[in-house]
């Protein structure tokens, strides 16, 4: 049976209600939301009904157990989720810009979830699950890379698949070892989901098409380009889909591309054709938008099927 693992932040989120450039003078704050690319990204899938997992930290905190209480209601295996009871959970203060950009103060390396590191009970989560899905936000320190490289080799060796978002902040990008890491990662995925110019952090190529064609001669097997609003484009070896996304009210966008990635993730290991996964991980990118929280917007397959009902009759094209 499958199992999809990931490995990395928990925290919350505190969200600014008034846009502006910062956290440079008192703001109006809603929150704690359950949050962290790969808590997001789990919910969703086991929303969707399929079995998963991840390996964090968290504080004995209210903070740590409103995530613990999220992800378990939702159908996620959280042995792997060590709590430090003299630890603090981590956490991402928010503000959105005028022009719809975010500004972040982030409590991730110095929290509970910045010690993750490899234990006895995550080992065995690990060998329990088939699929790994690895976050490049998740690669922030030299003791979680060790833990997602582990994870890799495990998974990989008992005949198991991997797909790899990277999903970059510039904040992160000059954690210790992050570069080789995201390159090891890279040489091991069967799915790669880059958001637009991620694309190109490992090619040559600078043109979409050519670069598509760069990763896809190194043996991964499928690429999925995210785009926010303007949808979607999934490659292969024999063909090409473009979805042009679902219109729906922007409310935040926080844990959209996290939410994508999850639902095609699930339909792809389902053996679900290309352009029906496509479709459903448009949704549920589409959905996660029109609610105020990044984890508020996962979806379960009836929310899915009723957007997709309702919006009508849309063009996958093909090349």
């Amino acid at each position: 049976m499958t199992k999809v693992l990931t490995i990395g932040e928990v925290l919350v989120e505190i969200v600014a209600t008034k846009k502006g450039n910062g956290f440079r003078e008192a703001v109006p704050l809603i929150g704690p939301f359950p949050s962290g690319a790969p808590a997001i990204f789990i919910d969703q899938v086991g929303k969707l009904g399929v079995s998963s997992a991840i390996i964090s930290r968290v504080g004995d905190d209210d903070f740590g157990h409103v995530n613990l209480d999220r992800l378990r209601a939702d159908g996620v295996d959280i042995s792997g989720i060590e709590v430090d009871p003299q630890g603090t959970t981590g956490s991402a203060f928010v503000r959105y810009r005028e022009d719809g950009s975010r500004a972040f103060v982030f409590n991730i390396r110095h929290s509970a979830c910045g010690t993750i590191s490899l234990t006895f009970e995550n080992r065995k989560t690990i060998e329990t699950c088939t699929h790994l899905h690895v976050m490049g936000t998740a690669l922030y320190a030299p003791s979680v890379v060790e833990t997602v490289m582990v994870a890799l080799d495990s998974v990989k060796a008992r005949g198991g698949t991997v797909s790899f978002d990277p999903n970059l902040r510039p904040e992160i990008m000059n954690s210790p070892g992050m570069r080789e890491a995201l390159s090891t990662v890279l040489t091991r995925t069967d799915l790669f989901l880059p958001s637009g110019e991620e694309l190109f952090l490992f090619t040559t190529a600078k043109e979409e098409r050519a670069a598509i064609d760069e990763l896809l001669e190194t043996g991964i097997e499928a690429i999925v380009v995210k785009r926010g609003a303007a949808g979607a484009r999934y490659y292969d070896a024999d063909q090409s889909l473009t979805h042009p996304g679902f219109a729906v009210e922007e409310l935040d966008p926080t844990g959209a591309g996290d939410s994508f990635g999850a639902a095609f993730v699930s339909f792809w290991l389902n053996g679900s054709p290309p352009a029906e996964a496509l479709t459903y991980a448009a949704a549920a990118g589409a959905r996660a938008v029109t609610k105020i929280g990044p984890m508020e917007g996962t979806s379960n397959r009836a929310e899915l099927d009723a957007l997709i009902e309702g919006a009508g009759p849309i063009a996958i094209t093909r090349q």
